[in-house]
């Protein structure tokens, strides 16, 4: 197999035949005729394969379905931009792309835009410069936005009795109308999508994407290109909804979602009614089953990447999808901290950063980050769990957010095992927080375990490790309960760009993020549980038998006796941390030692 470098090698001997095969396509061919008709062809189109020669009328009728490609006209020394407007090219909706019979002139669809252009001084441009989508004052275009660039596009409406308004004749069309009673803008979905799908891979903000559709229509003079930035961000906003509706099974009936209902969430956790039968509960099950089938188990962190600056107008914002997705409801929230005790608990650990300075905040924000729950097995945002944070990572924000993660989808399930960085302080009272609280609960008969993740416990005190290391707690197998660590990467991403978002729009951009996060660890779970399935495997035969070589070595009665006091501690841990003290090490000093210091004295 060949290196890189040597591929590069081989292109520098190539490059030369490249560069000039890349000038030949430059130019046209001798004979200089049309694909289709054989004529004089002066049209060139570039979004075509191979960028064929067209005549006008065969320029006209190829692309009456690709009315958004590029072309360049023939002036007899250079290929020159132009539109396909300019060939007669229409665009007739409805009636299966054919003119409406009941309208009888273009004049009929000639209105006052509601969605007007900016000013652009073309005396600032040198003289004779020619944008493609500047179009003849006789036919008013309305103005494309897609992937291809921006395109200035002669539409013909329905004018039929029954024909819907223009807004929805053009959404029929696949085409994003940037306004509701007279659109003069409108993007594809196509380039929705790729906004979209960019903006969660690449974090690429509206206003730099839309500077390279800018670019791609006019790369000499991409500010004569209309500015349609607001448009863009208004539209994606509306495009998230209609996405998360559809793929949620609310596009085609009339309920409305609840809290969570727009988000994904793992499936390989358990979720009575999805994988696991709501019939059968805790305790109707053999006394044999595994008890990590029934126990969710949960990690807790917060992010301080993910700021956000105090809006400009908040009595003015709109929400689309407030709570229905991974953010929590902004109004119940907001009710909770309002009577919620800021308690400054100090510390009786070593000096953590999370509690000791959660009063950390700073006066031009909003949110100082973000907080909430993860499942700690695959790494999944829990749905309507996700908070807001004014002054740090406080006790009353990481409560609302656990009490949410508690009680989605947990009917049945007796059994909840958290990680979280300072859960030896967090946890001490915990109860008492949310019995005090109308807006915190916990579902009823549910034990919840804490752990600490397995890189944070070595910076407590020793005895937190016996006490909350995942090593310690049944049920919980091979997990560190740090991977909520590595989910916030990707939501990093996007922070800086969502800081000055109004904070709906914000929201919605986290969620978005949050879903697609959890959508890609659902179709890659296979391969990832098969991989862990054999490692678990290979791993527990290794240490059953080094157990029972150990096990080998140990009188039977000590084993009972360590049985007894095992038992002892994990029946009594919940009430009492210290009772997993016994899984401290015990180091006696030998009788040869203490004959030796007896002798030195």
């Amino acid at each position: 197999m060949q290196s890189q470098n040597e591929y590069l090698r081989q292109w520098k001997r190539k490059f030369k035949d490249y560069i000039n095969l890349l000038m030949v396509r430059e130019t046209p061919p001798l004979d200089r005729l049309c694909e289709v008709c054989k004529k004089d062809g002066v049209y060139k189109c570039h979004r075509c394969f191979n960028e064929p020669l067209f005549c006008t009328e065969c320029c006209r009728t190829q692309h009456q379905r690709h009315p958004f490609h590029r072309i360049s006209q023939w002036t007899g020394s250079f290929f020159q931009e132009t539109s396909l407007m300019k060939v007669g090219l229409h665009i007739h909706l409805a009636h299966d792309g054919t003119p409406c019979p009941s309208s009888t002139e273009y004049s009929s669809d000639l209105f006052e835009w509601s969605d007007t252009d900016e000013h652009i001084d073309h005396n600032d441009y040198p003289e004779g410069t020619s944008i493609p989508l500047v179009a003849d004052s006789d036919h008013p275009a309305t103005t494309i936005v897609d992937k291809s660039g921006v395109h200035s596009v002669s539409i013909w409406y329905c004018h039929c009795p029954r024909a819907l308004n223009t807004d929805m004749q053009l959404f029929q069309a696949g085409l994003f109308p940037a306004s509701f009673t007279r659109p003069k803008t409108a993007f594809t979905f196509s380039v929705l999508d790729d906004f979209l799908l960019d903006n969660l891979e690449c974090g690429t903000s509206a206003m730099n994407y839309y500077s390279k559709i800018r670019r791609l229509t006019s790369s000499i003079f991409p500010l004569m290109v209309p500015d349609r930035y607001r448009e863009l961000m208004r539209t994606a906003r509306q495009w998230r909804q209609c996405k998360l509706y559809k793929w949620h099974g609310f596009a085609h009936k009339n309920d409305e979602p609840k809290t969570g209902d727009l988000a994904l969430f793992c499936p390989a956790c358990p979720q009575p009614g999805i994988n696991l039968d709501r019939s059968t509960g805790m305790a109707t099950q053999p006394d044999d089953t595994p008890s990590w089938l029934f126990t969710r188990t949960l990690v807790m962190d917060g992010n301080f990447k993910a700021e956000h600056l105090h809006p400009v107008n908040p009595s003015d914002e709109v929400s689309l999808i407030d709570g229905l997705a991974f953010m929590v409801g902004d109004e119940r929230y907001k009710s909770h901290l309002a009577v919620a005790q800021d308690c400054v608990q100090k510390s009786d650990c070593n000096n953590h950063h999370a509690v000791n300075q959660a009063n950390a905040s700073r006066q031009k924000l909003e949110a100082t980050g973000i907080g909430g729950c993860a499942c700690a097995r695959h790494g999944c945002f829990v749905p309507h769990s996700m908070v807001d944070f004014q002054k740090g990572e406080r006790q009353m924000n990481m409560d609302y957010a656990l009490s949410q993660a508690l009680n989605y989808n947990t009917d049945g399930i007796s059994r909840a095992i958290t990680f979280y960085d300072i859960n030896c302080q967090y946890n001490k009272f915990l109860k008492d927080r949310i019995a005090s609280s109308m807006y915190l609960s916990i579902p009823i008969g549910m034990d919840i375990i804490p752990g600490i993740g397995l890189w944070h416990v070595h910076g407590h005190q020793d005895s937190c490790y016996v006490r909350y290391a995942s090593n310690f707690i049944h049920g919980t197998g091979r997990i560190d309960g740090e991977i909520m660590e590595t989910l916030w990467a990707s939501l990093n991403i996007i922070s800086p760009s969502a800081r000055g978002m109004g904070t709906p729009h914000r929201k919605e951009v986290l969620d978005y993020q949050m879903n697609d996060s959890n959508f890609m660890k659902m179709i890659r779970i296979t391969k990832f549980l098969c991989r862990k399935f054999k490692e678990a495997v290979q791993g527990a035969a290794e240490s059953t038998l080094s157990f029972q070589n150990l096990n080998e070595t140990v009188q039977p009665a000590m084993v009972i006796l360590w049985e007894a006091e095992e038992a002892v501690a994990q029946a009594n841990r919940l009430e009492d941390p210290t009772a997993m003290d016994i899984y401290e090490v015990r180091l006696e000093k030998g009788k040869c030692q203490i004959l030796l210091l007896l002798i030195r004295s």
